[in-house]
């Protein structure tokens, strides 16, 4: 099979031209810029094009398929030879889902939760020893990349991300998925610039639920009325619908631990009560495919999480730096909480960036009303050329610190003056020997800011 990637640098598009590499495709491809991680995995491949730039001649009748990337435009020159050849063009969701037609499908959805559950679920997979296909958001510890694709697997574990499938087809990527087994792990408005009403956000994951396969299953988190509003809208009676919500669990010590199936406490390196919610979900789903409660318990215990979820990046005795992808009013909510949970002696120090269109957008700015109550010094950052380039009216500081109604929050829109203010509250904790947790969130990277800079030598 010879496969060529238009936009092939993306974080997705990447992955998936390096699962078909391994799988023995002929693989080859193009985009206008490729940047790290993505140029160097590919350079290491043999996949990286020979130079930048979009170029029609690439494109051969002898091609099997084009997969298009989101990057793309559709005036794009090499999108444009592809048609005029007849060739067949799938979009990013459209080729995995080709590639799995023929196993049973996983497909997690959600506005929140969906890499983490698909990651809980890979490791329960793997530690049982059981052979699947996967796409996931983030790059996971022990997997070399974040598609997989074989002949062999049974099972196909997809993250199903509600954004647009490609630049010629506006449906969102979960609506192509079409799962056996289908999870939605909450609701939650997003993605403003395309969807611009929560009721028509919320319609998205109505046709997500009659995409399911016939017979297949629906998991459902009933904690969340939007979900549950949904689902009881939904007049299917050919799928089961299974309801979860958080399970048992304590906090002590800076440990949680879950009550397991069999009445012992299962102590976990996860926390959090929206990761338990996960780990329900990851659960209920494993059933699906015949994994016992006692083999789930088992493996959920080396869970680490995925990356930029609660990631821990150090830790001593008395302070820890953690960094996450919150952006959304309900994940930085569930994030800031989380923390507090699992060390209510400490003080909590937290830096949101307002990044993605949603965030930075004035009339979704309230959403954030009391987000970042719980943390005892809260920071917000957002950079004003972040505004110019999504082509947005500007903001200032004012306007944020209103939006989230916290008297003691305080906004920047300088990374350098950010950093010496969170530096500074830590060192102030420091100093009284008050122990502390940092927390970092951001879908960004505040503006290349090297996190390493917050770690403590004591």
């Amino acid at each position: 099979m010879k496969v060529h990637f238009i936009a092939i640098g993306g974080s997705a598009m990447h992955n998936l031209a390096l699962a078909l590499h391994q799988k023995g495709y002929t693989v080859t491809g193009s985009d206008d810029e490729i940047f790290d991680p993505a140029r160097t995995r590919l350079q290491q491949a043999g996949l990286l094009p020979d130079s930048e730039g979009w170029h029609p001649e690439r494109i051969t009748a002898d091609l099997d398929a084009v997969v298009l990337g989101m990057h793309a435009r559709i005036d794009n020159p090499e999108l444009l030879r592809a048609q005029e050849l007849g060739l067949k063009i799938y979009s990013y969701p459209e080729y995995l889902y080709e590639q799995s037609k023929d196993k049973l499908r996983i497909v997690v959805g959600g506005s929140h939760g969906k890499t983490t559950t698909t990651a809980m679920i890979l490791h329960v997979l793997r530690h049982c020893g059981i052979e699947t296909d996967y796409m996931v958001g983030a790059q996971l510890q022990g997997f070399d990349v974040m598609v997989r694709l074989s002949e062999s697997a049974k099972y196909m574990v997809i993250e199903g991300d509600e954004y647009l499938t490609s630049p010629i087809d506006p449906r969102p990527k979960f609506h192509l998925y079409r799962p056996h087994v289908g999870i939605i792990t909450g609701i939650e408005w997003d993605h403003v610039n395309v969807f611009p009403t929560f009721e028509n956000y919320k319609e998205q994951f109505a046709k997500y639920i009659d995409l399911i396969e016939e017979g297949g299953t629906l998991i459902y988190c009933e904690d969340d009325p939007e979900v549950c509003d949904v689902v009881a809208h939904n007049k299917r009676t050919d799928i089961a619908r299974l309801p979860y919500n958080v399970p048992q669990y304590t906090v002590e010590n800076g440990i949680t631990r879950l009550n397991g199936s069999d009445g012992k406490e299962i102590p976990l390196e996860i926390f959090g009560r929206h990761n338990m919610l996960n780990l329900t979900a990851a659960r209920f789903a494993c059933r699906e495919i015949g994994i016992s409660d006692t083999a789930f318990d088992e493996a959920i215990q080396t869970f680490g999480g995925a990356g930029k979820r609660l990631e821990c990046l150090w830790q001593n005795d008395h302070a820890a730096l953690y960094k996450d992808f919150a952006h959304a009013p309900s994940k930085l909510r569930a994030t800031v909480n989380a923390v507090k949970e699992q060390y209510p002696d400490r003080q909590l120090i937290a830096c949101m960036e307002l990044h993605t269109f949603s965030s930075l957008t004035a009339d979704f700015l309230t959403h954030y009303v009391g987000c970042m109550d719980r943390a005892d010094v809260p920071f917000v950052y957002f950079n004003p050329h972040a505004l110019q380039l999504k082509k947005l009216p500007p903001l200032d500081k004012e306007q944020v610190r209103k939006a989230f109604n916290n008297d003691r929050l305080t906004v920047f829109n300088d990374s350098h003056e950010m950093l010496k203010a969170v530096q500074s509250a830590a060192q102030a904790c420091e100093t009284k020997g008050k122990p502390y947790c940092l927390l970092m969130m951001s879908s960004g990277n505040f503006d290349g800011l090297d996190l390493a800079e917050l770690k403590m030598e004591n």
